[in-house]
């Protein structure tokens, strides 16, 4: 052999010997045995164990696939004792030989088999049970007593509950104390005596105001509102850190309890980190028929340095619309100053333009208003107000000057898991708007209302919603009110599949106006294909008639369509085609294109 082939025999060695060197061996086969008929326990301990998860991620490496096994002993012994089963016994073989039996310093080259066998042993039941002291009015949990399974996640519960309730009765150190547990393996029964300490009853200090913020400190403690003086209660501490993360001006609250003092008080140290001050952000809506509608907004924050929030908006719709009609513009800004009145309240002043160009209709109009919004409860909110309305109206009967003064009245009561896209949960809106006339305009009294509902079931793989609307107008007749306070159907807001505002009152000799009375229904099932990819069915209908009230002199359409629904991760990208179904106010098909559910 030359030495050119020398050297070539030699390189075909090395590179076969690195190659096998750096082939990746197989995951070793696992074995997961638990003899039990429990599958609520069989399925909690296999997904307890690293050990499986590093195998069924494909994980071969010796050292690491040993120190999962060690520590899987700990975590499936405590999986069993929160069944019930302190009398269990867990093996774990690599290759044949017990898990703890091996020496990190001399592993094996492979593993290639893997054995986690897991006898839980006969539950236990609890013996005697004792946990004390407890709060004024405070009892153990049902679960924590002679005869019930002995889980230990519930002397955990047990333990909790009793320092939750010390703490609400002011004691906010409190903690526990020495514990006795003792297991009988004859008897299968387990005791348990658990001790609390609850401290000395506490009151609030001061507020300790902590980070680099914009905002101005005093506005930072009037905001927060923490009750200096008043004996320390949990929920005091929560609503706090609602009132700040209210204002939207900060991306972090955190609070921390100090320590307690020898005049009976305890310090808080609130620790905010403030958002970008400045935010904008636009949309899109396009239906086949209403044309192209965009809107956006410019928003800042800590525009005065007390958290205070201006936002201004705009809105452009039916550009190019099929309908004839004229394209809308609206121009507002609304100023908000958190905590001006008192801390559960944000005082706001408004302002407005609008022009509209509707089937029947054209006007300019102008607001201004003033009113504070309530905060009494988490997901409730009430809104009081008063505004000045001035409006230059031109419609079939004529050019008419409309100014009045608002007392707009508005409550929400929303509990939806997510606004963009809930899956479960209720949303209520109720309006009440009286208004007063001046310079012959008519008074009266708008009402409306806005329920949604949203049920998913089918493994939350299906979602039903729906949508019910009602509004009314008291007091001015057809003809005095304001078009844009009457009510008309069809389009992307109440009835899909019929013309936009298609549905109104017929007044003689040929004139079409909205209504003094309206109820529209939404009713969709919607549901996920993969994870960004849905769809949905949907049926719509809305009733316009000339009375306050529902009396059956109006009339009704309604429309019917499917779509389909894109997760963008900033809410759902919605394209949905509908028809008439009902009614004469339209015929075709019409696409609506936009970001968000329809409801």
């Amino acid at each position: 052999m030359g030495r050119s082939g020398l050297l070539s025999l030699v390189l075909t060695c090395i590179t076969a010997w690195v190659l096998g060197a750096g082939a990746p061996s197989a995951a070793p086969a696992l074995s997961f045995n638990v003899p039990s008929q429990n599958e609520d326990l069989r399925d909690d301990l296999r997904a307890t164990s690293l050990l499986a998860s590093a195998i069924a991620e494909g994980e071969t490496a010796p050292s690491d696939l040993v120190s999962a096994a060690l520590a899987d002993y700990r975590r499936l012994v405590e999986t069993l004792y929160a069944y019930g089963h302190y009398s269990g016994v867990v093996r774990i073989q690599v290759n044949g030989r017990e898990a703890a039996s091996l020496s990190l310093l001399s592993l094996p080259a492979e593993i290639t088999r893997v054995a986690i066998i897991v006898d839980p042993g006969p539950p236990f039941r609890f013996g005697q049970t004792r946990i004390a002291p407890l709060a004024p009015g405070d009892a153990a949990p049902e679960g924590f007593a002679q005869g019930q399974p002995a889980l230990a996640t519930v002397i955990r519960q047990a333990s909790q509950s009793a320092i939750v309730g010390w703490r609400e009765a002011g004691h906010a150190k409190a903690e526990q104390g020495p514990q006795r547990i003792v297991a009988d393996h004859n008897a299968k029964t387990l005791s348990a005596d658990l001790t609390i300490i609850p401290g000395p009853r506490l009151r609030f200090g001061d507020l300790i105001i902590k980070g680099e913020s914009a905002v101005r400190p005093n506005r930072i403690a009037r905001i927060a509102d923490l009750p200096s003086g008043e004996v320390f209660s949990p929920e005091a501490l929560d609503a706090v850190t609602t009132r700040m993360r209210r204002t939207g001006t900060f991306s972090s609250v955190s609070l921390r309890e100090g320590p307690a003092q020898p005049d009976g008080t305890m310090d808080i140290e609130l620790t905010v980190i403030d958002r970008a001050p400045r935010r904008f952000g636009f949309g899109a809506e396009l239906s086949s028929l209403e044309g192209l509608s965009l809107s956006g907004f410019w928003l800042h924050r800590n525009l005065l340095g007390g958290a205070e929030h201006l936002r201004v908006e705009g809105e452009i719709n039916q550009i190019a619309a099929q309908d004839g009609n004229g394209m809308d513009f609206k121009l507002g800004a609304r100023l908000e100053f958190p905590s001006a009145l008192r801390s559960d309240t944000t005082l706001f002043v408004l302002g407005e333009l609008e022009s509209l160009d509707e089937p029947t209709f054209r006007s300019d109009t102008f607001e201004l208003g003033v009113g504070v919004t309530w905060y009494p409860m988490d997901g409730f909110e009430a809104e009081t107000g008063v505004a000045f309305f001035r409006s230059k109206t031109r419609s079939a009967l004529g050019p008419i000057d409309y100014t009045l003064i608002e007392f707009p009245n508005i409550a929400t009561w929303d509990k939806r898991d997510d606004p963009l896209n809930a899956t479960g949960g209720t949303f209520l809106r109720a309006t009440a708007t009286p208004y007063l006339g001046l310079s012959d305009t008519a008074s009266g009294l708008r009402l409306t209302a806005d329920a949604r509902a949203y049920r998913s079931f089918g493994d939350g793989r299906f979602v039903l919603a729906g949508r019910v609307q009602w509004g009314s107008i008291i007091g001015s007749d057809l003809t005095e009110t304001h078009p844009d306070m009457l009510f008309l159907s069809g389009g992307g807001g109440t009835v899909r599949g019929q013309p936009y505002q298609s549905l109104g009152v017929d007044l003689p000799p040929n004139l079409t106006i909205g209504g003094r009375s309206f109820l529209g229904t939404m009713v969709e099932l919607r549901t996920g294909f993969t994870e960004t990819l849905g769809g949905v069915i949907f049926v719509d209908a809305g009733y316009v008639g000339s009375g306050s009230f529902l009396d059956g002199t109006g009339e009704w359409h309604a429309g019917a369509g499917f779509g389909v629904r894109y997760n963008t991760g900033i809410g759902p990208l919605r394209v949905d085609i509908a028809a008439p179904v009902s009614g004469n106010t339209g015929d075709g098909v019409q696409l609506y294109i936009g970001i968000g559910q329809a409801f």
